[in-house]
């Protein structure tokens, strides 16, 4: 054919010449048109219709990235690069500047057709349980940036007529300046390697930054940034070797325990704490959580005082119960109870130190519920609960006076 296309040309004049090859070129675009209609038309739509029926995951990434429709570019650039002889036949500058410019095309395309299937391998390694704890979408980045840089290379080798291997030796001198360009990449890369193999952060985990406004969970790690979905929606990017420089917080230890903390304390008036009498302990005793309790403790103290030889007339001698205590007991046996908290974790119920608010005591528990509606639902019943039994022990809870009891009846009499 090409022996043909050189006799044809050599039949023909200048002027003849040029417009057969005028003729030609177009000839060849509309090949080239029609040969990416087809693929599109033809071949992209049997892909589509085998995909649809197929019952795997990959081929359906591959299809969100527009990884077929990338590769069926190549095929108008095949065609001119094949025909380029035909319309530049016995010219051979001609030949080679178009098959250059296909070639360059080809390579664009090559370059977009493996990002496509990059991403597409990033979706469909998400798919994997072990995802989350070992993120590939920043090791993907780094390929992509040496891939990009490789394309650059490659093109300008064919434009300057270099060689590849000449060019990278000269870029050595340009090192310093890439450093600056691709900073925040290089430390990005680092910090991503390090978070990976330390095990420090991954998707779906809770964490708090609040130097970047992070409250939420990890919904993304790229070679530069970590992005987090916040508890109000919002979504807010933190540079990945921040994580690694700075402090955050991370909740999964939480997570993975089977228990979420409560750790909140009731303020007792210290002025309602005293011993009990005969009457508050008869009351006690019939309150089920602590009925063993009081006959326990009862028969454990009077002996100590007999032993002793303690004078019971006066209720400071000796060992008595007090109705703080009792009602610590009490909140112990109740908690203990409850089927919403975690028997095998931490379980505390104590005394802090006494302040201008009065005693604290502080419930130091888990729930067995990590869902955080579960969990303040939990912790407000617990507490609603306790607040109102405390009166039953004769306890005052403390509040700080408002201005409603500074007009009350009792500050009025005695202005």
């Amino acid at each position: 054919m090409e022996q043909f296309a050189d006799w044809l040309y050599k039949e023909f004049d200048f002027q003849g010449r040029t417009i057969i090859r005028g003729l030609v070129l177009v000839a060849v675009i509309c090949i080239a048109y029609l040969s990416d209609f087809i693929v599109k038309k033809s071949v992209l739509r049997a892909i589509k219709l085998i995909i649809d029926k197929s019952k795997n995951q990959w081929d359906n990434a591959l299809v969100k990235h527009k990884f077929f429709t990338r590769l069926s570019h190549i095929a108008p650039a095949m065609v001119i690069y094949g025909l380029a002889p035909f319309v530049f036949a016995g010219y051979q500058p001609g030949i080679e500047k178009m098959r250059i410019a296909s070639y360059l095309y080809m390579a664009m395309i090559g370059l977009f057709v493996v990002d496509a299937f990059l991403n597409a391998l990033v979706d469909i390694y998400r798919t994997f349980s072990f995802s989350k704890s070992l993120p590939i979408k920043g090791a993907v980045q780094v390929v992509k940036i040496v891939l990009y840089l490789l394309t650059f290379v490659i093109i300008l080798s064919v434009l300057l007529k270099k060689n590849p291997a000449t060019l990278l030796t000269g870029m050595g001198a340009m090192t310093a300046v890439l450093l600056l360009i691709f900073k925040d990449s290089i430390l990005g890369f680092v910090a991503g390697i390090q978070l990976i193999t330390n095990k420090m952060i991954r998707i779906g985990d809770w964490i708090e930054m609040p130097k970047y406004g992070a409250d939420g969970d990890v919904i993304d790690i790229t070679l530069m940034t970590v992005k987090v979905q916040n508890w109000d929606k919002t979504i807010c990017t933190i540079p990945a070797y921040a994580l690694v420089s700075d402090s955050f917080k991370n909740w999964r230890g939480m997570s993975e325990s089977g228990g979420r903390r409560i750790k909140r304390a009731v303020y007792i008036d210290i002025n309602s704490i005293k011993l009990c009498n005969d009457q508050m302990l008869e009351k006690f005793r019939n309150i089920h959580y602590i009925s063993d309790y009081i006959n326990e403790k009862e028969k454990e103290l009077a002996e100590f005082n007999e032993a002793n030889g303690i004078d019971n007339s006066i209720p400071v001698n000796g060992r008595r119960l007090t109705n703080i205590g009792t009602f610590r007991a009490y909140v112990v046996g109740y908690l203990r109870n409850h089927p919403k908290i975690h028997k095998n974790m931490t379980f505390l119920v104590r005394h802090l130190e006494p302040c201008s608010k009065g005693l604290g005591i502080q419930i130091y528990v888990f729930s067995n519920d990590q869902v955080w509606a579960n969990y303040e639902a939990i912790q407000a019943d617990i507490f609603d609960h306790i607040l109102a039994v405390i009166p039953e022990f004769e306890l005052r809870v403390f509040q700080e006076p408002a201005g409603a009891d500074f007009n009350s009846d009792f500050f009025i009499r005695n202005a």
